[in-house]
C-alpha cells in the first residue's frame, strides 16, 4: 500500500498541495460500528472543524511514530511476513497508562522494507490483528529523510553539534528538508485514514515528525493533538541557527499540547518562541501556555519512565538467574562498575574510559580490584563520526588493559555485541555502580532501569547469597548534560568533559559507605517505582484532555499557506469585523463616534517612523469633513507632536499621554482631564529609570508632561522582560505614597498620575455629545494593547446607559486574535485603513446623494 501523498518534494515544501494521479486501496477506520468515510485528498478544504463523518463515538488515542512497536522477520518455509510485538518499544509500553477502554491505533514505519506487491496485504493484516497503519516510505526518500535530514541535522543541533565544517553533521540540504517535509505529509495521510476527528486523541512522538501537526491541523481544525519531543531542545542561540527555524516553531505550534523531558528543554523552545515568533508564554496554577492565534499551546515537563512489569518479568526467567550465577563467578572478588551506552558521539563512552585510566593512575589501588564492563549498543545512526568513536574506544580500552591489566584479569571489558535484554539484565544485578557520562541525551533510562535491577528478587538474593531482608545498595554516577539527571537527586552528578572529576567521583562511588548506598538506592527506587511509563503516559493525556476541553466551543478556522498554517480559535462572542458589516451600519445612522489609537493601530508596531502617512492623514481628513461624525485620536505621544503631525485635519479630536491632554478640534485649547498639584514625584522616578537603562542596553527613557515612560521594545527580549518586571516592583515600592500608577504595558513601564487612562477619552466624548443632544447612533473604537481596554470597557457599559442612542451601533474593536473586552477583531493595520476608507467613501456618496445633515454625529480615533 503506497501512500497517496508522495508526489512533488518541491510543492509540498513550498506549501502548495500535491495532487494524486489515482486512488490506491483505502482501509476503513478500525471500527464495528458502519459508517461513512470522508475523502481527506482536498487538501484545500480548511475544515472549520471536524466536519468529516465519524464512525466510532467511543474515544480513541491515535500513537505516531517514527517505527511501529513491531517485530516483523520472513517465515522460512513458506516465506511469509511473520509479525509480533516488540516489548521493548516504548509506544507500546505506554499503553499501560491510557486504560482498557481506551483503543489504541499506531501509526508508523516497519523496520524492515515491504515489496510494493505486498504492501496492501501487510498493510490490512496490521490494521486488523494488531490495529497498526503501515506508512511505507520508498526507500530512496526515507534515507534522505531518515539518515539526511533526522540524523544529518536535526539530531546533531539538538544535541548541540554546529555544522561548522562539512564533517560536522553536514550543512543544510534543502532536497534533505523536502524529503523529510514529504514523509511528515504520509504520516498525516495515515492518519486521516483511521481518525474520527471529533472523538480521537492524536499522540505524535519525536523529532522525526515535528511539522506533521500542521498536516492534520490543517485538515481537522479541532483535531485534539499532543506531542512528545523525547530528545533534548537546544538553547535558541544553537537552534536558531536552522534555516526552517520557523517553519518547525509554527508547526509544534499547532499541537494542543507540547511535551517535554526537562524544563530546561522547555525553557528553551519557550526562549525561542519569544525570540524569533515574539511569543510570550504565562504560567497560570502550575500550567505553562503559550497563546497562539486564539490558540492556548500547553507545555508539558515530566520524563519518561520504564516499565518496570517487563523487567521485573525478566528478573523472574531463570535464564537470567543462570547469567547472573555467571558473572558472579566471572568477577568474584572484583568491584564491578556498569557503563551501557549506544556507540556514538554524544554517550561519552571514550570520556568515561579515559576517566577510568585516571582513576587507576591517581589510586593504584584498585587495580586488580576494580573493572569496568562497557556494553556498547549499536549506533543507530552511520557514518564516519561513529567509526571514529570505535576506532577510539578500541584504542583506549587496549591501552588501558596493556598498561594496568595482568593475564586472565582485563580492567575493563567491552561488550560491543548485541545482548538479549536479560544479559544486560544481569549486568545490572551484579554491578555496585552504573555509570551514564553521556555529552547531551535526551533522558537515557539506563539509570532507571538498573535501579529496578538492584532491587532484585529473592530468587537473585539468593544467588548471590545475599540476605533477602536486608536493605538493597546502588551507587549512580551519571552527566548533568541528560535528561533524567534532575530526578536522580541521590547520584552523583559529573561534568563529563571534566575527567577528573569524573575519576574522583567514581572513586567515591566505590568509598561510600553502605548505609549510604542503602539510602540513596531506596530513594531512587522509591521515585522510579512510583513514575513509570505508565504514570506518564496517563499524566499527559490528563493534561491534552485538559488542552483540548474547549475545542467544540470554539469557532475556528485555518489562514496561511504550506508550513506557515495555523488556526484561528476564538469565543463564540469574538468575531472579525467585516467592512461590509459596518458600512451598512455607518450609512444608517447619524450621530456618529469613533476611537482610533494610533501606534499598532494606525501606524504599525516597532516602526521607526512613527510620522503618520498621507495615506491615514487623508482617510482622517476625509472622515472629519461629514459634519455626523465626531473623530477622536487618541495616542500616548505628547502634545506638541500630535499638533504638529495633524494641524491640517482642523476637525480631529486629539488626545494626547493617553488622555491626560485632550483637545476637540484645532481652534480649541488643550485641556486636563485630571488635576495635578505638581510632578514632584518625577524627581524620584527617573533616577530610578536611569538605573534600569544604563545596565540594559537598548532601552530608552520616554519624558512627557504628565508621565515618564520607560521602553525595552529594542533591548534583549529575555533580559530586557526581566529588568521590566524588576523596574515596576522597584517604581511601585518608592512611589508607594505618590499619587501615580505604575502600569506595564507593550515593551513599556509607565508611570503616569493615577486615573488617567484611554477611558477618560471615551468618557469626555460621550459626555460633551449627550450635553449637546447629539446621542450618538453609532461607536466606532479600534485598538491594539492592554491600554485601550479601558476605551472598549467604557463604551461596552455605555450601551446599558443613556448616554447612547437606544439604538445605536456600537463596534468596539481590537486587532488581532487575543483576550480582551472588545466584541469584533480585525487582523491588522492594512486592514483598518481599508475599512476606514470605505466609511469616508460612505460619507462621500451620502453627500452627493442628500443634503449635509444639520446635526452632527461624535466620531473618536484613537491614536495609539
Amino acid at each position: 500500500m503506497v501512500s497517496r501523498s508522495y508526489s512533488n518534494l518541491l510543492d509540498l515544501a513550498s506549501g502548495d498541495s500535491p495532487s494524486f494521479g489515482g486512488e490506491r486501496k483505502r482501509f476503513p477506520r478500525v471500527a464495528t460500528v458502519p459508517g461513512l468515510l470522508s475523502e481527506v485528498d482536498d487538501e484545500t478544504c480548511n475544515s472549520v472543524g471536524s466536519e468529516a463523518p465519524s464512525s466510532v463515538s467511543q474515544e480513541r488515542m491515535i500513537i505516531v511514530g517514527n517505527q511501529l512497536p513491531l517485530r516483523a522477520h520472513r517465515n522460512e518455509d513458506n516465506g511469509e511476513w511473520c509479525f509480533s510485538w516488540d516489548e521493548d518499544s516504548l509506544l507500546l509500553q505506554l499503553k499501560d497508562g491510557l486504560g482498557e477502554d481506551l483503543e489504541v491505533i499506531y501509526v508508523g514505519c516497519l523496520k524492515e522494507q515491504v515489496a510494493l506487491n505486498e504492501q496492501d496485504d501487510v498493510a490490512q493484516t496490521l490494521l486488523e490483528t494488531f490495529k497498526c497503519v503501515p506508512a511505507f516510505i520508498p526507500p530512496e526518500l526515507f534515507t534522505k529523510f531518515y539518515h539526511g535530514f533526522c540524523k544529518q541535522h536535526l539530531w546533531p543541533l539538538f544535541h548541540y553539534m554546529l555544522p561548522l565544517s562539512p564533517d560536522l553533521g553536514g550543512r543544510f540540504d534543502r532536497s534533505l528538508w523536502q524529503a523529510y517535509v514529504s514523509v511528515n505529509k504520509i504520516f498525516a495521510d495515515k492518519v486521516m485514514e483511521v481518525i474520527s476527528p471529533d472523538d480521537d486523541y492524536v499522540w505524535v512522538h519525536d523529532y522525526h515528525l515535528m511539522v506533521l501537526p500542521t498536516f492534520l491541523r490543517k485538515r481537522f481544525n479541532r483535531v485534539k493533538l499532543g506531542f512528545f519531543l523525547h530528545s533534548p531542545f537546544p538553547s535558541s542561540e544553537i537552534y536558531r541557527t536552522l534555516p526552517v527555524r520557523d517553519e518547525i516553531l509554527r508547526a509544534l505550534l499547532n499541537s494542543d499540547l507540547i511535551g517535554f523531558h526537562t524544563f530546561d528543554y522547555a525553557r528553551h523552545f519557550l526562549s525561542c518562541c519569544g525570540r524569533m515568533l515574539g511569543l510570550s508564554y504565562q504560567s497560570k496554577r502550575g500550567y505553562i501556555g503559550l497563546e497562539y492565534y486564539g490558540r492556548t499551546v500547553s507545555i508539558k515537563i515530566l520524563p519518561v519512565g520504564i516499565h518496570i512489569g517487563q523487567l521485573q518479568s525478566v528478573l523472574n526467567l531463570p535464564e537470567t538467574a543462570a547469567k547472573v550465577a555467571e558473572l558472579r563467578d566471572q568477577f568474584r572478588g572484583q568491584t564491578v562498575m556498569l557503563g551501557v551506552d549506544d556507540m556514538d558521539i554524544f554517550k561519552g563512552i571514550s570520556l568515561k574510559l579515559l576517566a577510568m585510566e585516571q582513576l587507576l593512575m591517581q589510586h593504584p589501588e584498585n587495580r586488580g580490584e576494580v573493572v569496568l564492563v562497557q556494553i556498547a549498543n549499536p549506533a543507530r545512526g552511520r557514518g564516519r563520526d561513529v567509526q571514529e568513536v570505535q576506532s577510539e574506544t578500541y584504542a583506549t580500552v587496549k591501552r588501558i588493559n596493556n598498561r594496568f591489566g595482568r593475564p586472565g584479569y582485563d580492567l575493563v571489558v567491552l561488550i560491543d555485541t548485541p545482548l538479549q535484554l536479560y544479559e544486560r539484565i544481569a549486568y545490572y544485578v551484579i554491578a555496585e555502580c552504573c555509570l551514564v557520562t553521556a555529552v547531551r541525551d535526551g533522558m537515557n533510562l539506563i539509570p532507571y532501569e538498573y535501579i529496578i535491577c538492584r532491587q532484585g528478587n529473592e530468587k537473585l538474593d539468593e544467588t548471590l547469597g545475599l540476605d533477602p531482608s536486608a536493605p538493597k545498595k546502588s551507587m549512580l554516577v551519571v552527566s548533568e548534560f541528560i535528561g533524567c539527571s534532575p530526578s536522580l537527586s541521590g547520584a552523583i552528578r559529573v561534568n563529563p568533559w571534566n575527567i577528573d572529576a569524573v575519576a574522583e567521583a567514581m572513586d567515591s562511588a566505590l568509598i561510600v559507605s553502605e548505609a549510604e548506598k542503602q539510602l540513596r538506592h531506596e530513594k531512587h527506587y522509591r521515585y522510579v517505582s512510583t513514575h513509570d511509563v505508565a504514570y506518564w503516559a496517563r499524566s499527559f493525556l490528563q493534561d491534552l484532555e485538559r488542552a483540548c476541553g474547549d475545542h467544540l466551543r470554539r469557532r475556528c478556522w485555518g489562514i496561511g499557506f504550506g508550513l506557515g498554517f495555523r488556526v484561528i480559535a476564538l469565543d463564540p462572542n469574538f468575531r472579525k469585523l467585516s467592512v461590509e458589516h459596518i458600512v451598512s451600519a455607518y450609512r444608517r445612522t447619524k450621530n456618529r463616534a469613533i476611537l482610533l489609537d494610533y501606534d499598532g493601530t494606525l501606524m504599525p508596531t516597532g516602526s521607526l517612523n512613527t510620522t503618520p502617512n498621507i495615506e491615514a492623514v487623508g482617510i482622517l481628513n476625509n472622515l472629519c469633513q461629514d459634519p455626523r461624525n465626531v473623530v477622536f485620536l487618541v495616542s500616548r505621544k505628547d502634545r506638541k507632536i500630535l499638533t504638529e503631525w495633524f494641524s491640517c485635519c482642523k476637525k480631529l479630536g486629539l488626545a494626547a499621554e493617553n488622555g491626560y491632554f485632550i483637545r476637540p478640534n484645532h481652534d480649541s485649547d488643550w485641556e486636563t482631564c485630571v488635576s495635578l498639584p505638581d510632578f514632584d514625584w518625577k524627581q524620584i522616578a527617573e533616577p530610578v529609570m536611569k538605573l534600569y537603562t544604563e545596565t540594559t542596553d537598548g532601552s530608552t527613557i520616554e519624558t512627557k508632561e504628565s508621565a515618564l515612560v520607560w521602553n525595552y521594545l529594542y533591548a534583549d527580549p529575555d533580559f530586557g522582560f526581566c529588568q521590566a518586571k524588576e523596574l515596576l516592583d522597584h517604581l511601585e515600592s518608592v512611589l508607594a505614597n505618590e499619587p501615580v500608577s505604575v502600569k506595564s504595558g507593550r515593551h513599556v513601564v509607565e508611570v503616569k498620575p493615577q486615573g488617567v487612562n484611554k477611558g477618560l477619552v471615551a468618557e469626555h466624548l460621550l459626555t460633551t455629545m449627550r450635553q449637546k443632544g447629539k446621542l450618538p447612533d453609532f461607536v466606532l473604537c479600534i485598538g491594539d494593547d492592554r491600554s485601550d481596554e479601558d476605551m472598549f470597557e467604557v463604551i461596552m457599559r455605555a450601551k446599558t446607559s443613556p448616554r447612547l442612542s437606544p439604538v445605536a451601533e456600537v463596534f468596539a474593536c481590537t486587532v488581532g486574535q487575543k483576550p480582551s473586552k472588545a466584541k469584533y477583531y480585525v487582523e491588522d493595520r492594512s486592514e483598518i485603513l481599508r475599512m476606514l476608507q470605505a466609511l469616508a467613501n460612505a460619507s462621500e456618496q451620502a453627500a452627493k446623494t442628500a443634503p449635509t445633515p444639520a446635526s452632527c454625529g461624535g466620531l473618536i480615533i484613537n491614536r495609539e
